[in-house]
Order: structure tokens, then sequence, then C-alpha cells
């Protein structure tokens, strides 16, 4: 079983233009709405693999409902925390020279009897559960959720067995480093931050890796956009994942899809190897979709095979 939390939800609004142009009136050509937040890409991409994952998470307002509908009607089941406040909306804007530039809402405030309700019911879902859970917790914390939220779930997750799949950054990430999860991947400016060192190739990200490893983590990853994937585990050698060129509509979600593949691979106990390369296809798979986290069976198929793996021993 899949859980894949979201305590920052979003509405997704994709919009194509010719050209965004500072301080003018700008007319879209295209807008795609589409469930977003980090674990609502994760959840598609989990589905698409053929998995039945779970979505846990806030929704409020219109923009809740919508988010709600949209991932039912993707089949992804869902366990709703109503809020007071409204889910929030984010913006990516392409132009036609495949800019991207992101508008990301501020996720709303969170009152203590909404926290204490997704907690009790991330408890409930880890207790009633026949099989141990595979818990994926990502993206930012809104305001009114303390910065080491995701280290009690995590604890609670350890307590019934179940693993942890972690992607946030700041000091969420400290916090919940300190917890042991089973797996961490920030993108690359979240690891510069973390680490305070500059990522500037495969061995450097292994360092750096290698580095949270030792603060708790079990396993890592990190995407280097066009120079790979580089993922390490205690105990043995990093490996580097070589991705081909494709034609990229955007990045946005990329991460996410990449996450859900290490959450697959692993419970389906894949090699190393073919997880890396597993993920890495879902990774790239995701710039040629039509929105975030939809990336196809097939292009994640073909990609798989043209992805070469190797040992940075």
């Amino acid at each position: 079983m899949f859980l894949c939390v979201s305590l920052n939800p979003a509405m997704d609004k994709r919009l194509r233009l010719e050209r965004l142009c500072i301080g003018r009136v700008n007319r879209a050509t295209e807008v795609r709405p589409a469930p977003g937040g980090k674990a609502a890409h994760v959840a598609m991409v989990l589905k698409t693999l053929g998995a039945d994952p779970t979505w846990l998470g806030f929704s409020g307002g219109a923009a809740g409902s919508e988010l709600v509908h949209g991932l039912r009607a993707l089949s992804i089941r869902v366990e709703v925390i109503p809020t007071a406040a409204c889910t929030r909306v984010n913006l990516e804007i392409i132009d036609e020279e495949g800019q991207v530039t992101e508008i990301l809402e501020p996720g709303e405030q969170i009152d203590q009897k909404e926290l204490l309700l997704l907690q009790n019911t991330v408890a409930k879902v880890l207790s009633e559960s026949r099989e141990p859970v595979t818990l994926i917790l990502s993206g930012s914390l809104p305001a009114g959720v303390p910065p080491d939220f995701y280290k009690i779930l995590i604890e609670m997750a350890h307590k019934s067995e179940s693993r942890v799949f972690l992607d946030t950054s700041g000091d969420p990430f400290k916090c919940a480093l300190t917890a042991k999860p089973e797996f961490v991947k920030p993108n690359r400016e979240e690891a510069e931050s973390w680490s305070g060192r500059e990522i500037d190739g495969p061995r450097s990200a292994e360092i750096i890796l290698a580095s949270m490893l030792d603060s708790g983590a079990a396993a890592g990853a990190l995407s280097l956009g066009a120079d790979g994937l580089v993922w390490l585990s205690a105990g043995t050698a990093a490996i580097l994942a070589k991705v081909p060129e494709v034609s990229v509509h955007s990045t946005v979600g990329s991460g996410d899809a990449t996450l859900a593949g290490f959450a697959f691979a692993a419970q389906q106990g894949m090699a190393p190897a073919e997880a890396v390369r597993l993920a890495a296809a879902c990774g790239s798979a995701n710039c040629l979709a039509d929105a975030p986290g939809r990336a196809s069976a097939s292009d994640i198929a073909q990609l798989q095979e043209r992805i070469l793996v190797e040992s940075l021993q």
C-alpha cells in the first residue's frame, strides 16, 4: 500500500501563451487545470505504474473540491481532511520558446484541530493496513504546521513497521532526517541549501548524499537534470543513471515522478540498478507529459530501455 500525504496541496493550472510580457496584459492560448501538489503528482505516477495509491491531504473551498474530484477521476483513492481555508492554486506559464514561469501561492493557515485530524487519520490508515505501508511525505509545510511534523509522521510509520520516502526542504527536512527515513529525494537546490555546497556533477552529488545518510537517511537520490540521476544507499557504491535527451515540455513534477519510481521499485523488490533506471525514466517521461504527474506508461517503458546506469566507484 502506498500512502501519499499532502500537507500543502494545490490545483495546478498550466497556461500557454506566445510570450510572457511583464507589466502587460497577457492572454493565454490554452489553460489546463489539474490536481497538484507534490503528493498528487507522486500518486498519479504510481497509478500509471500499476499501483493503487491513496492520497491523504487537506482540502478546502472550490479549489479543494476540484482537486479531490480530479484525483478521483483518475481512480486514485482519496482521504480528505477538510479545512476552513481554501486550497491554493499554482500557475505554470509556458511560452512558445519553452520557458517556464511558476507562480506558487502560499498554503493557507492550518488550525490545530485540522492538523490533529490529519495525524490521527494517518495513524488509523497505518494501524488498519494488513501489510506494511510505504508512506510518501512530499512537499512544503503550510502555516500552522510545525517543522517537526514530518518527523512525527515518520516515527509513527516506523512503529507500524512501514517505510518512508521523503521529499521536502529546509527545517522540515533537517528535523525529518533525525527520524531516519528509508529514502530521501530533495531537488538540487534543496540539497545545496541543506549542505552549503554547490553541486557541480555526480561526484559532488554523491558527497552530499553521503552526508544525508550520515544524518539519518538509509538511502537517497539527487537529480542533476541533463547530467543524470545519482543514487546512494548505505554500504554500497553510488549509481549514476544517464538520461537521454528528450523534447521537454516542462520539468515541473519530474522530481515527484522520480520519487514515485523509486517507491514503486522498492515495493517490487527491484535491484538498485533497475530501480534507478525506472525512477530516471519516470522523471524524464514527466517532461513529455501534458501536465505534471501525467507521464505515460509507454513513455516510461521506452525511456527505460534508453537509460544507462553505471557505478560511480
